[in-house]
């Protein structure tokens, strides 16, 4: 029997209720992982700042790969360890420069991750934050080249099998996202930028990425919500996207295949897929609903989005909550109609003659 495979997305920068602060999905993710062999994930689900949990049978794939990956023009390879570099953006302060060199040494010393020398872009990045009408994040960045640039000293220079940014965002956010944000209502102002940065690399390198913002640290909120507390514990957000990346899969090819090993992943493994119910437009999910693989979908985690599978043709289970989910999951790899578990759907599903 195959490992049963699962896929827990939560996009990112759509003011997701669960999901769309500082790592506050990670319960979802470690309970789930209690009841697959395999759980893919991004690391908007993964990363919490400082802190940050390892799941052995995760594996922390960034957006732009996962779509990819679920599309079938890439697999996932399984790793002992990569090689982590880390890129710096020139804008970021000499003081708050050291905290994050600071943060990668700790995690190089007292995790003992693979890391590789830094490297310093040649220009600022000028990363700009903006606001859709939907109420989504997403941002732009004045130099990408010379974040391409970075990325390929690293990779093809320095030896990073993965890299790792650390870009100076600006301070001066909409003060009333950033507000409402860190009292755990809203969209967090910086997750589309913090997307459109690792997509880049990811794109052009084909290596697991990820990203970490840096700011100065804010004045004290008395009424700081926990789900976006983790992002003030600290100087740096860069603990968890190091712990994250050091075990990433690496990405396939598919005109690679021909040296494939029994290990890698390939999107016809994928046995299920939890979503938001009302964030199904994603292009994951497009592609991965034209797999044979079951679409559970979350009703109490609203976000800013209003697509629902129904509306674009796709077929889910819907369930309210991240508990049921895991039950329907717990079902599913038992070879177990999940809807057998419900007496009033027992009673209403009837055999019926056909046609």
């Amino acid at each position: 029997m195959r490992p049963y495979t699962a896929i827990l997305i939560i996009p990112t920068g759509i003011g997701a209720s669960i999901g769309g602060y500082a790592g506050d999905a990670l319960p979802v993710a470690k309970t789930i992982a209690q009841v697959v062999d395999r759980l893919i994930t991004h690391p908007n689900v993964m990363n919490g700042a400082i802190l940050y949990w390892n799941i052995p049978n995760s594996f922390y794939v960034e957006g732009y790969g996962l779509d990819k990956f679920a599309a079938g023009e890439w697999g996932l390879r399984p790793v002992y360890q990569n090689r982590v570099g880390l890129i710096l953006d020139q804008g970021i302060e000499p003081d708050l420069r050291l905290r994050n060199i600071q943060a990668a040494d700790a995690a190089r010393a007292t995790l003992g991750l693979s890391l590789t020398d830094y490297v310093i872009t040649d220009a600022p990045l000028n990363v700009e934050i903006r606001t859709a009408d939907s109420g989504a994040s997403w941002g732009t960045i004045g130099n990408p080249d010379s974040l391409l640039r970075a990325a390929d000293v690293l990779i093809n220079e320095v030896g990073a099998n993965a890299v790792a940014v650390v870009a100076r965002f600006p301070d001066e956010v909409d003060g009333e996202a950033d507000y409402n944000y860190r009292l755990g209502k809203g969209v967090d102002p910086i997750a589309g930028a913090e997307a459109v940065i690792s997509h880049l690399i990811v794109r052009k390198f084909q290596v697991p990425c990820a990203h970490a913002p840096a700011f100065l640290p804010p004045d004290l909120e008395p009424n700081l919500s926990p789900r976006s507390a983790a992002e003030e514990l600290g100087y740096t957000f860069l603990p968890s996207v190091l712990v994250g990346l050091s075990r990433a899969p690496q990405f396939i090819v598919k005109r690679e295949i021909a040296g494939a090993l029994a290990g890698d992943i390939w999107v016809n493994q994928v046995d299920a897929v939890i979503v938001p119910a009302n964030a199904c437009g994603g292009s994951a999910l497009m592609s991965l609903s034209q797999q044979q693989c079951l679409v559970v979908s979350v009703a109490e985690n609203q976000t800013q989005m209003r697509v629902i599978s129904e509306t674009i043709g796709i077929k889910s289970i819907q369930v309210n909550s991240y508990l049921e989910a895991v039950g329907v999951l717990a079902a599913h790899q038992a070879g177990v109609d999940p809807f057998s578990l419900c007496s009033q759907l027992i009673n209403s599903k009837s055999l019926h003659h056909y046609p």
